[in-house]
């Protein structure tokens, strides 16, 4: 088994973040990781992606230019990178500020709102987590007790007292997420 995937949004987004949860998920897990975080110098507010390899065998190489799965939460990322994932791959997005949806017909889409449901929850911090939590419903590739691993070796042990939030955020990410059929 490997699952290449690529996160993309804006600085602030949790991208950086979400990923590393991913990769420490994997190593927790007893998997072989590569993560790659790409950011511009703005940080917050500019753009940034994260590319995460898991794998039962080495990783070759960390650059990757297609994908098994994007997670996209913005439209200049959906821009970018909806057409580098592979045909029958997985494409999942946020819909908050996108305008021009997915429009391959040769990949799986799904859409999770993970911004509205942050702010239903009374927690905005945990958007990232929600859009996690959608992924691995579709993608199991990692047991939720490793991702509460990752989740506690990722964050600082000053915010360890979040960990049963974002793990409800996780939960709740399973199940809103949508799947999107392309018309023309």
């Amino acid at each position: 088994m490997k699952e290449e995937i690529i996160i993309a949004g804006f600085g602030g987004q949790g991208v950086l973040s979400m990923g590393k949860i991913l990769a420490y998920s994997g190593v927790m897990q007893g998997m072989e990781v590569s993560w790659m975080p790409s950011y511009g110098p703005e940080m917050r507010g500019g753009t940034a992606n994260v590319i995460v390899i898991l794998s039962d065998e080495s990783i070759s190489s960390p650059i990757v230019h297609e994908f098994d799965t994007a997670i996209i939460l913005n439209q200049q990322s959906l821009d970018k990178f909806e057409k580098a994932v592979k045909p029958g791959g997985l494409l999942i997005y946020d819909g908050n500020g996108i305008t021009h949806h997915p429009t391959r017909k040769d990949i799986n889409i799904y859409r999770v709102d993970a911004t509205a449901e942050a702010v239903k929850m009374k927690s905005v911090k945990t958007f990232n987590m929600i859009v996690l939590g959608a992924y691995l419903k579709l993608k199991g590739v990692v047991e939720m007790e490793n991702v509460l691993k990752g989740l506690k070796k990722s964050l600082p042990e000053r915010h360890h007292h979040l960990i049963p939030m974002n793990e409800k955020a996780i939960l709740r990410g399973g199940e809103i997420i949508q799947e999107i059929s392309v018309v023309e």
